[in-house]
């Protein structure tokens, strides 16, 4: 079993945030595998699907974005779900608005969700996702601006990165990471 997490903040203030991208590409995910995220356990919100015979738990934790890990690792003991069958979908303001990066491991990078994460699971080995959302350029804090929501432009942006996301989602679900990293790299 795999287990597809997406990191955000629960609650209408934050939908639809830069900070929430990660939510919003498994909602997605589970509507194109005609499912919602119904069940709940462990501090997060949940639903599994099967693709091409592979069977995945699509998770929203919702601990709030800087306590993600409290809700990722009980799942993961629960369900007996070894680090490399976890990929963690993210916001990355390293990178920018709309590009994907796909790695195996890493650092935090100052992304609280994932230190979090990384904390409870004791290991920076697993593969991620990371959505790019850029920086602010206004002098807007960082606060602001990761839960602030996109332009008209840059949600176009989104919309296709999210569709990317899915499909490279769904594509590890059928062939192992590192041909997905090769694909959508």
């Amino acid at each position: 079993m795999k287990i597809i997490v997406g990191l955000g903040n629960p609650g209408p203030r934050f939908d639809r945030t830069r900070h929430n991208i990660g939510f919003e590409i498994i909602d997605e995910l589970a509507n194109a595998n005609q499912t919602t995220l119904n069940q709940t356990k462990f501090k997060g919100v949940y639903t599994t699907i099967h693709h091409n015979g592979e069977k995945a738990i699509l998770l929203k934790p919702l601990t709030y974005m800087n306590l993600s890990g409290e809700s990722i690792r009980p799942f993961m003991d629960y369900f007996d779900i070894p680090i490399e069958n976890l990929l963690v979908i993210y916001d990355d303001l390293d990178l920018p608005v709309g590009r994907i990066r796909l790695r195996q491991k890493g650092s935090a990078g100052g992304h609280n969700g994932i230190k979090s994460t990384i904390a409870h699971l004791g290991a920076q080995n697993f593969n991620r996702i990371r959505v790019g959302i850029d920086r602010p350029t206004n002098g807007m804090s960082i606060s602001d601006y990761v839960l602030g929501k996109f332009t008209g432009e840059e949600q176009d942006v989104m919309n296709e990165a999210i569709q990317k996301s899915v499909k490279a989602c769904e594509s590890w679900l059928e062939k192992p990471f590192i041909e997905v990293m090769n694909e959508y790299n």
